[in-house]
């Protein structure tokens, strides 16, 4: 299947700077996220499609050769592309380092290190479910939650290092949080560039650790913190708060706290977008008559008029009795639909009232059953 254009991929015009190209990203990204969407395979596949295009758009070098060659990256000299091998010389790869051609491929080298681990790394995501009532979706609420993460510890202020002490230019890497190793191959000198084992890439190390944190630089801690749920919010939605995950490395930014919402059933009232829908029973004579009945809502109950002669699974609309849109406005609408009881224990002088009323009906009185006949006798030969 023929890879999609990496702007329609994140949904941004060509001509998007580098901050509408991330905002684009973020957003698609925490929608897609595995563990927001457990076991959804399409999802996990458009996450990965979302990476990808991010990886190429983000980067200024890789964003250029896509915009003049596309997915193929043709190996014109000079071009600039994937393919360019114009810096070889004597058919072997005289010293050039292969990181450069694989990171363009793979985002990494042969030895699973990118040059991005030595950068800023975002912090991870985290998730909190939470369950409400009917109402309090429809109309908000606000929730105490404990939230469990990683704060940057206080004492060592995330260095990791004895307070009045610093971390130390690590030795094995020089501070460059890459090591780079080199080996001979029948087609020339290779380098190869993994990240630092001995600092994790951070290119510093701790020598003495601070005793609060253990040189993490971060403490896992218990916060009670109040969340807002928008009124409008429906079963399965994520409230998403920016900044409230845990705390990024090497001055990344913090992730995001993801409230995934499970809205409990009620009893009453069932939802579709923003309407609501009820079952109402009349009796055989409202339903004959007509009535004025109180019907239920989420606030209060409404008066309305069935009119008479209101049949069985007939659907009455009242408008504005439905649940708030999550964007503000108006709200939905409730759809009520009527079944009509027949009494099953009767006295015998009402049966006998209900005989003498069956006596004085003609036929015209019941237009489905008239209907019936009339399809009967056009089914066995009779007047079309």
């Amino acid at each position: 299947m023929a890879k999609r254009d990496y702007y329609e991929v994140l949904g941004v015009e060509r001509t998007a700077d580098d901050a509408a190209i991330k905002r684009a990203y973020r957003q698609l990204a925490k929608k897609l996220h595995p563990d927001v969407n457990p076991g959804d395979k399409e999802a996990e596949e458009k996450f990965k499609e979302v990476n990808e295009a991010y990886q190429v758009l983000s980067d200024p070098k890789k964003r250029a050769n896509y915009d003049r060659f596309g997915h193929e990256q043709p190996g014109t000299p000079g071009s600039g592309g994937y393919g360019d091998f114009s810096g070889f010389g004597g058919g072997g790869f005289g010293g050039f380092d292969v990181e450069d051609i694989f990171s363009s491929f793979f985002g990494g080298g042969f030895g699973g290190g990118s040059r991005r681990e030595t950068g800023p790394v975002p912090g991870a995501d985290l998730r909190y479910d939470i369950t409400i009532t009917f109402e309090e979706a429809a109309k908000g609420c606000e929730k105490q939650i404990n939230l469990v993460r990683d704060d940057i510890c206080d004492a060592c202020h995330g260095s990791g290092a004895k307070p009045g002490t610093n971390p130390e230019t690590c030795k094995t890497c020089g501070g460059q949080g890459q090591v780079r190793t080199t080996s001979n191959t029948p087609f020339g000198t290779i380098q190869n560039v993994r990240t630092c084992p001995n600092c994790k890439g951070s290119g510093k190390v701790v020598t003495d650790a601070c005793a609060k944190c253990g040189g993490r630089g971060k403490v896992r801690a218990s916060k009670r913190r109040t969340v807002r749920i928008p009124a409008g919010i429906d079963n399965g939605q994520v409230v998403t708060i920016r900044g409230q995950g845990e705390p990024g490395e090497r001055g990344g930014e913090a992730g995001d706290l993801l409230i995934v919402v499970t809205v409990k059933p009620h009893k009453l009232f069932k939802r579709q977008n923003y309407d609501l829908y009820l079952d109402l029973p009349l009796t055989f004579t409202q339903a004959a008559l007509g009535t004025e009945a109180d019907v239920p809502t989420l606030e209060k109950p409404v008066k309305f008029a069935f009119p008479e002669g209101t049949q069985p699974g007939q659907v009455f609309r009242i408008r504005g009795q439905g649940i708030p849109s999550l964007r503000g406005g108006a709200k939905g609408d409730l759809f009520v639909t009527v079944s009509v009881e027949i009494p099953k224990r009767l006295s015998d002088k009402q049966k006998e009232i209900l005989r003498q009323f069956d006596g004085t009906v003609t036929g015209q009185e019941y237009e489905q059953k008239k209907s019936f006949f009339d399809r009967v006798k056009e089914a066995f030969g009779g007047n079309p």
